[in-house]
């Protein structure tokens, strides 16, 4: 075909729609192999989607700020040398629409097969790359036999037909089949040859359940209607409230993959909080003297904190822990060789927690340095999938929003998380007199059932008591 259509890649992580941030191309814009075309946001980060073919960007499928599904239609490219076709394309000739076709050659990008290198470079984006070398011949089906026919046995009388493997190549539609428990070899696929499509999954989906519904329903019961799209209730009146509507947001992206988050978190972690005011002026002091001394490799309060946060995990592990499931369905608490140490980070985006990988071995100015560069990718969008999910701790420094304390929700899957207020003068007795110090306050929440509330004190006691003799700490770190 003149002209190739690509569909929105497996993006990893199993993930199943993204949003469409913004085209970094137009039609009729020439394009090369590996060409940044787009910029998607998915639940977990911003990636640039590279185009695997090279010619004249035919059309863009989709506008800026849609949701786009994986295996939907992203855009089209006209090969080069090839003239525009005057009307709508024809069917390819293996009969299978050009939507099929093109998850088809996903497909066997990922099963590995090989391109002529005209159409692609090699270069994987998370969950796809572009073929290196699949020759015509390779690419050809084999024909199929009329599944209708039952062949003969030997003696002439017609042998039972086996039950034919099921017509689909789109790995999202298997998913949906069983997500819906539709068992896709009793559909007859609307698409050419039989092939089952999203819509045959879907009309299935509909009829297994309007039966029930139809059913059960009250004659004189109105029928449940789809919600309004949100730009039809735009300016309506709340019939709770009596206000009119002014905007309607959708949760998607990463404020979805947040909200989800912190609904398991309170659902399923049985969390607890102890809290202490901490006289940081000791800490405070020892960081001016040495930003006297040496301005440019002084690490900030927070990297300081972090790395008495680490030592306190080490000696407290049951807090660097995850709960999990074995096979027969019994929870185990897992414990782990190092310390992935994630910094809540409020972004344009929402809060995002990238994490300092083995911040054991690093020290306070090692951490101070990965705090510094983990900030800039997050809020820049660029921050990797492992990045943003392989913590095994949280730090929330809050006190940079002008606040005391939080009553924090637990980073699930994580068993615990440390929030830090700000700092500020209070008056404090020293020594048996009242002396104005700098005084903040740490509050824990931990999951109860990975630990006792003796163990939470413990290292929330540890973590305070570094923060007010840091000098005699660090020098045992």
């Amino acid at each position: 075909m003149s002209v190739k259509t690509f569909l929105l890649p497996d993006l990893g992580e199993g993930l199943t729609e993204a949003e469409l941030v913004k085209w970094l191309v137009a039609v009729g814009d020439t394009v090369v192999i590996d060409q940044p075309i787009a910029e998607v946001e998915t639940a977990k980060s911003m990636v640039e989607v590279p185009s695997p073919y090279a010619g004249t960007v035919h059309e863009l499928h989709g506008a800026e700020g849609q949701m786009m599904l994986v295996d939907a239609p992203l855009f089209s490219v006209l090969e080069e040398g090839a003239v525009a076709p005057a009307a709508p394309a024809a069917e390819p000739k293996s009969g299978i629409p050009e939507r099929e076709v093109a998850q088809s050659y996903r497909e066997e990008e990922r099963a590995g097969a090989k391109a002529p290198a005209s159409e692609g470079s090699g270069n994987v984006l998370i969950g796809y790359g572009t073929p290196e070398g699949l020759s015509a011949k390779a690419r050809k089906r084999r024909p199929r036999t009329d599944a209708g026919t039952a062949p003969a046995t030997a003696s002439g009388v017609p042998a039972a037909a086996p039950r034919r493997a099921p017509l689909v190549i789109s790995p999202l539609v298997r998913k949906l089949a069983r997500d819906h428990g539709i068992d896709i070899a009793t559909l007859n696929g609307s698409g050419a040859g039989g092939l089952v499509l999203r819509s045959d999954i879907e009309a299935a989906a509909a009829a297994t359940t309007a039966a029930p519904v139809a059913r059960t329903a009250a004659p004189d019961v109105e029928p449940v209607r789809a919600a309004a799209p949100a730009s039809a209730a735009e300016g309506s009146i709340d019939a709770r409230s009596g206000l009119g509507i002014s905007t309607r947001t959708p949760i998607n992206g990463v404020r979805k993959t947040i909200a989800q988050a912190m609904s398991r978190s309170r659902s399923e972690i049985p969390e607890a909080t102890v809290w202490v005011e901490v006289d940081a002026t000791n800490l405070v002091r020892m960081r001016s003297a040495m930003k006297g001394t040496d301005p440019e490799n002084t690490p900030g309060l927070l990297a300081f904190i972090a790395r008495f946060v680490v030592a306190g995990l080490q000696k407290y592990p049951a807090l660097n822990s995850r709960i999990e499931h074995n096979a027969q369905g019994e929870a185990e608490i897992v414990g782990f060789e190092g310390i992935n140490l994630g910094i809540a980070a409020q972004t344009e985006r929402g809060l995002m927690v990238p994490s300092i990988r083995n911040a054991q071995q690093l020290s306070a100015r090692g951490l101070n340095a990965e705090l510094a560069r983990l900030t800039e990718v997050t809020r820049s969008g660029k921050a990797t999938v492992a990045e943003l999910t392989s913590g095994t701790f949280t730090l929330n420094n809050y006190g940079v929003f002008g606040v005391d304390g939080s009553a924090a929700i637990i980073n699930y899957p994580e068993v615990a998380i440390l929030g830090v207020g700000r700092i500020i003068d209070k008056p404090w007795v020293v020594d048996g007199e009242l002396a104005v110090r700098k005084v903040t306050e740490l509050t824990l929440a931990f999951d109860h059932r990975v630990c006792d509330g003796a163990t939470a004190a413990g290292f929330l006691r540890f973590v305070a008591d570094a923060m007010e003799n840091p000098a005699s700490v660090l020098a045992d770190l």
